[in-house]
């Protein structure tokens, strides 16, 4: 019998890999303002692109519908983000950063930022190339934009 050998399979390395790197990253946004993985990555998306219908945001942080909802009804909750009603479609509605929700935004954009730096500084300018040419080809390959 042929046998897989889980801890050698690339698909289950890279998600372990992409699982510790967001758990560590996750400590961060916890610690300074109690927010989940789906809150942080909803105010990310939001504070980046400055308007989403939660649609995009599912699209562009691969959440579940399910998941972007709960995160902006909490974020709403906390007075960071407002709903507007789209002018031809009632049924969308844009999502948007308050003053409050913004400088949270503000306030942890350095603090990735440092993360990423620490991360990355870990390996040699070699490893860093050779890990975004990898990671390049193999979004490429999967026709991943």
């Amino acid at each position: 019998m042929d046998v897989l050998e889980l801890e050698s399979f690339l698909p289950y390395r890279l998600y372990r890999l992409a699982d510790a790197v967001s758990r560590e990253f996750s400590r961060i946004y916890k610690d300074r303002h109690g927010l989940t993985r789906p809150e942080w990555r909803t105010l990310a998306g939001l504070g980046q692109h400055g308007s989403m219908t939660a649609t995009a945001l599912g699209e562009q942080s691969a959440m579940h519908k399910t998941k972007v909802s709960r995160a902006v009804a909490e974020l709403e909750r906390r007075r960071w983000l407002t709903r507007k009603p789209d002018e031809n479609d009632r049924r969308i509605e844009h999502l948007m950063l308050t003053g409050a929700g913004l400088a949270a935004y503000r306030e942890m954009v350095p603090l990735a930022k440092a993360f990423e730096q620490e991360l990355l500084a870990k390996l040699s300018a070699g490893e860093r190339t050779a890990i975004t040419n990898g990671l390049g080809a193999l979004k490429e390959a999967l026709g991943k934009d």
